[in-house]
């Protein structure tokens, strides 16, 4: 029996960027295309070349120099305008003239909607879908139609609702697309109108649902379940208010939970990383809780936990890790145990035991470090530099010979000023640089001068910065400072504690340096 296969649309460059803080320059939604398409998804709505300059000149390169291996792009539009004929707008010309193959129509699903908020009669908005359909069709395009509250028009008016798919359906669409715009509605309610959509039509169905109940995801797999063909959401959830259905879950559901398939097989292993990648892109922080994907998706920080998941996988792990592209990670802190450390020293000394000396010396030295104000158990970095200390085995890239940073009660983006002097191999680099702050100038200082040695250094930047006091003495508390860096692709966290904050931010960036110098070494080797 063939395995049945599940079609993936991706709206990160559509729905996607409005989301609050998502903005993609031209150079971004091209590198995020590339990405999307070594994914595998099957289509990628890559935005309104009416609307948006920036995505009409997307479609423009996209005809001329963006060869695709899986994805077919899709332009994104709107029907026709009322009383006016379709060749007569400019909106559907754009997406003619943007040499997209492929048009993703939006059009109102609910009498109230045309209504109130188009403005048109409901007969109007009916033949505006249908001549919408049909121009594009007829001009060689396929149209996928997106009934906009779909599933509000449906409990609204029903017979409404299945009128606006049978307009789109007579006009040529070749996907209907059932949208929970408002992602209020439940899985249950969405399996049964799909169900009932899906035996009425011969043409594919599709599902859009958004995430404002925290439902998108459990919606999307109802859908499928009743029997849609083609899955539409964004990587990382990203989308208007609270998001749409997140692929990143998802995908991995589809394939892994459901038997079905959604990617070229082997590709879902690329999920982790692809997710993190337009993370980046977008200048947002991951959420690092987020299933399948998030870097806390397979932590384990209880002794117990740890010791199960050791013996037997899935004692605490519903998947393996590695058919997403993750890893398990196991936290130290006061609430683990031996065998978690072990876990940890096996990978750079494979050859101790539970019993081993140094084991039992890391494990106490480890537990007064965080007597003193030090947590590990999301300082993955500053662990393995501990553990590699310990072992006489730390690497010495650098030396910081001295540094001084310098303050102004001043409110511009510009108000600190560092000095640092650095030794690599008895070679001697003294340089300075400001910041909007003492942290920031120091950081960019030391990765300025070390620069000059290591080249790959460029490319690293600080991704978050948090500090907590640890000892309650009032402004001589011990504060430790958390920091997570990367190269663009890999994450450090390290750790730092001093009752000078300065210092103990010192501390968590030479780790933080340490160990992305470290990674490229064992790369390169």
């Amino acid at each position: 029996m063939n395995q049945r296969t599940v079609e993936i649309l991706d709206t990160t460059l559509r729905d996607g960027v409005q989301a609050a803080g998502v903005i993609f320059s031209l150079e971004d939604k091209l590198k995020l295309v590339r990405a999307l398409d070594k994914l595998g998804v099957s289509y990628i709505e890559a935005g309104n070349p009416f609307s948006n300059p920036k995505d009409a000149e997307l479609f423009r390169f996209a005809r001329e120099k963006l060869h695709l291996k899986n994805a077919r792009l899709a332009a994104f539009g709107m029907t026709r305008r009322g009383g006016m004929r379709a060749e007569d707008d400019a909106g559907l010309r754009a997406l003619l003239e943007s040499g997209a193959h492929i048009a993703c129509i939006v059009g109102k699903a609910s009498v109230s909607q045309a209504r109130d908020v188009v403005g048109v009669a409901p007969e109007e908005n009916l033949a505006m879908i249908e001549d919408t359909a049909r121009f594009l069709t007829e001009n060689g395009m396929s149209v996928f139609f997106d009934a906009e509250h779909f599933f509000d028009g449906y409990r609204e008016d029903a017979a409404y609702a299945l009128s606006t798919l049978e307009a789109a359906a007579r006009g040529g669409a070749t996907r209907l697309s059932l949208c929970d715009t408002n992602g209020g509605t439940l899985p249950s309610a969405i399996r049964e109108v799909v169900h009932e959509v899906v035996a009425r039509f011969s043409v594919p169905v599709a599902i859009h649902c958004h995430n404002d109940a925290g439902l998108a995801t459990a919606g999307t797999l109802a859908a499928v379940v009743a029997g849609a063909t083609q899955v539409q959401g964004t990587v990382n959830g990203y989308g208007e208010r609270c998001g749409n259905a997140n692929l990143c879950e998802v995908l991995p559901n589809l394939e892994l939970k459901m038997g079905l398939r959604a990617l070229p097989e082997g590709n879902l292993s690329l999920l982790c990383d692809t997710a993190r990648f337009i993370s980046e892109l977008a200048n947002l922080n991951m959420d690092e809780s987020m299933p399948y994907v998030g870097r806390n998706a397979f932590a384990h920080k209880g002794g117990m936990h740890i010791d199960g998941v050791l013996k037997r996988r899935d004692s605490f792990e519903h998947i393996d890790p590695k058919l997403v592209g993750n890893r398990r990670r196991l936290l130290i802190s006061e609430v683990a145990g031996r065998s978690a450390l072990l876990t940890r020293l096996r990978k750079v000394a494979p050859e101790l035991t539970r019993e081993s000396e140094a084991t039992i010396r890391i494990l106490e030295n480890v537990k007064a470090l965080e007597a003193e104000g030090y947590s590990f158990e999301d300082a993955d970095g500053s662990l393995t530099l501990r553990i590699l200390e310990a072992l006489g085995r730390r690497p010495a890239f650098f030396k910081v010979l001295d540094f001084h940073v310098f303050s102004r009660p001043d409110p511009g983006p510009l108000n600190a000023q560092a000095y640092v002097k650095v030794s690599v191999d008895e070679r001697v680099e003294i340089t300075a640089d400001e910041g909007d702050g003492p942290v920031n100038a120091l950081d960019l200082a030391l990765r300025k001068a070390l620069s000059r040695f290591y080249p790959v250094l460029e490319n690293m930047r600080l991704t978050d910065f948090k500090v907590r006091v640890v000892s309650a003495s009032g402004t001589a508390s011990a504060v430790r400072v958390r920091i997570d860096s990367t190269d663009g692709k890999n994450v450090f966290s390290t750790v730092g504690v001093s009752t000078n904050i300065l210092e103990a931010s010192f501390i968590a960036l030479t780790d933080s340096i340490d160990c992305l110098l470290m990674h490229h070494a064992q790369v390169e080797a």
